[in-house]
């Protein structure tokens, strides 16, 4: 059997990190076991669904590089949908009700008045002739319910491990409201039958969704796929993302400087057994990704692990990776630039300051004048790579000035900043002369 699974975003706004998740836990079990990863667009909401939203989906999935083998649209899928429901009137699984919102919720309170469940007691089975002929005349039109088998529903979860629903306590689902709008269950199923879709993997709110879903499976003639239900996503202090998700949506992330890797590694093991590191690419993730190292407990989202793992995919970069990005910044200044600077960036574009201190003009602060003009009088003639050590040895037998106060005046004089790459690649990489004139105080 080929793994194929489905993410199926709904177009109706960005997708951020909670979406995410799903896409990317479905994409790295399907490519761990060399299957398929289909996008479906859930667009059966003509009036919020939107292009815009629709192209930024793709534009997100893209960027994070997580291809998709098949791509569908729900929108176009209508004529399937319709099948689906003929064949469940046609087996009495489908039936007409045509009780409003108020009725329904004035139900609701009588029963829980009386201490029963809230569930739906099915009185529009009840119906006579005459009394739907009533409601139609009166211009009602029927929503449509699936009628439940009423058993315990089981299946073996690939996170949660045995799980079991029972159908008899819970009421019968709307699939189709009043004015023919299709809800989400029913399109659901039917494509995941028609594409073959054997693994729906999706967050843990969607469990009690699980036993409905699997009945009309069944009614409908579809193979029950394998499901595993995931935990959700909170704030790192354990409170609900909700109310963040605007600042946390893929789109945003991406305008804030976060490497793609960085996200999707972070993603990929928060909530897991493994540590929160980078990967070193897609495909390593994939190769490594078990749904087994899933725990039970909220997965806690901090951005601070987000910035660090971020940090990490930069100083693991190798400069051929590097170089087209570089050169679009306009700090491309070579392979030993790179290696110098890059285990100070926390952001790819803090390159472009890194770049103007080598390559650009620095305005030296200098504190203690006599200081900086001995270090410039026993400034060797020739500078590389071994000049700072014996350079620094040469002004603490000079002046006796050790740790902080002997390295910092001179970084601050050099770059003109009080922290940043270690000093003895950037002093090779600065050059005498340059070296020389900012010693002197001159902006160089």
């Amino acid at each position: 059997m080929t793994v194929k699974v489905r993410f199926a975003p709904s177009p109706t706004g960005r997708i951020h990190v909670g979406n995410i998740r799903a896409a990317i836990v479905n994409w790295l079990f399907a490519r761990g076991k060399g299957g398929r990863f289909v996008l479906r667009i859930d667009d059966t909401d003509l009036a919020r669904s939107t292009k815009e939203y629709e192209d930024g989906i793709e534009a997100d999935l893209t960027w994070l590089g997580l291809t998709w083998d098949e791509r569908y649209n729900q929108s176009r899928r209508f004529d399937l949908y319709h099948r689906a429901m003929e064949t469940l009137k046609a087996a009495g699984r489908l039936y007409p009700c045509y009780e409003t919102q108020e009725e329904l919720d004035r139900r609701r309170k009588v029963q829980l008045s009386r201490g029963q469940p809230p569930i739906y007691d099915r009185a529009a089975l009840k119906l006579t002739p005459a009394e739907v002929a009533a409601y139609e005349a009166e211009g009602r039109r029927p929503h449509w319910r699936f009628k439940l088998d009423g058993k315990r529903v089981k299946w073996t979860d690939l996170v949660r491990g045995e799980c079991d629903v029972d159908t008899a306590s819970m009421s019968d689902p709307v699939l189709i409201r009043e004015d023919g709008a299709f809800l989400y269950t029913l399109p659901s199923v039917a494509d995941d039958i028609d594409m073959g879709i054997t693994h729906v993997i999706r967050g843990e709110d969607h469990v009690a969704n699980t036993g409905t879903q699997i009945e009309i499976f069944e009614a409908l003639g579809g193979a029950v796929p394998t499901f595993g239900h995931f935990s959700l996503l909170v704030g790192a202090d354990g409170s609900a993302l909700s109310k963040r998700l605007g600042s946390l949506s893929i789109a945003q992330l991406r305008e804030d400087g976060l490497e793609p890797l960085a996200i999707t590694s972070h993603i990929a093991k928060l909530g897991t057994s493994d540590a929160l590191e980078a990967g070193a690419s897609l495909d390593d993730l994939g190769a490594s990704f078990d749904l087994a190292k899933m725990g039970r407990a909220p997965a806690r989202f901090d951005e601070a692990d987000l910035a660090r793992i971020n940090a990490g995919v930069l100083h693991a970069m190798d400069y051929s990776a590097a170089q087209p990005r570089l050169a679009a910044l306009g700090a491309d200044l070579g392979e030993d630039f790179w290696l110098a600077v890059r285990p100070n960036l926390k952001r790819f574009a803090d390159v472009a300051d890194l770049a103007r201190i080598v390559g650009g003009q620095v305005t030296p602060v200098i504190e203690d004048p006599a200081f900086v003009a001995q270090a410039l009088s026993l400034l060797p003639e020739t500078v590389d790579a071994s000049t700072w050590g014996a350079w620094t040895t040469a002004i603490k037998d000079a002046t006796g000035a050790k740790g902080r106060a002997l390295f910092m005046p001179l970084r601050q004089a050099l770059t003109g900043m009080e922290h940043g790459p270690d000093m003895a690649a950037l002093l090779a990489l600065i050059g005498r002369e340059k070296a020389a004139r900012r010693l002197a105080g001159e902006r160089a």
